[in-house]
């Protein structure tokens, strides 16, 4: 297994999109990673079309040293998710380790307020660009941009590219 010492976290609030989050989810597990899903403070979330998934930690009990690197699906979650001082810092500090912060869709609004993006080059739903671009990031669309630690993509279609360049941060096939 390509990932069978990898501890993935990602994380869920109410209003996630489906595929951004399950995806990811199956395709670490199938490569050998250990995956957690990550809330603010229920057992379990809904996604944007009434989906459940259940949550392994609160953001509030976990650690960027106990990871490998995390992964943030969009919908509307994010919004929710930015207003969690816990997983917001999670997430900044993952950063501030130098780990994987990987995001798609909405979810760049968790990078912009865990201030990571400043002088990056980033992508994500067209939707947010300005959000992204007035947070200091250098936007453009492509499926998938990688800069450095930082990992980010536009939509479901991009989850293939998005999966892999994951798996390849991590040092995966």
């Amino acid at each position: 297994m390509q990932l069978s010492d990898k501890k993935i976290a990602i994380l869920a609030e109410d209003g996630y999109q489906e595929l951004e989050l399950h995806y990811p989810r199956l395709r670490f597990i199938e490569a050998g990673a250990s995956v957690s899903v990550i809330g603010t403070g229920k057992n379990e979330y809904a996604s944007e079309k009434g989906y459940a998934v259940d949550v392994d930690a609160d953001a509030a009990d976990v650690h960027a040293n106990d990871f490998d690197a995390v992964v943030i699906p969009g919908g509307m979650a994010p919004d929710k998710m930015r207003r969690n001082r816990a997983m917001v810092g999670f997430v900044r500090d993952m950063h501030a380790q130098d780990k994987p912060v990987a995001w798609i869709c909405h979810a760049g609004w968790m990078a912009i307020s865990a201030d990571i993006i400043r002088d990056r080059r980033v992508t994500s739903f067209a939707s947010i660009r300005d959000d992204m671009i007035n947070a200091g990031g250098n936007w453009v669309d492509e499926e998938v941009v990688v800069d450095g630690n930082l990992i980010s993509s536009r939509m479901p279609p991009d989850l293939p590219a998005f999966c892999k360049a994951l798996i390849n941060a991590l040092g995966g096939a």
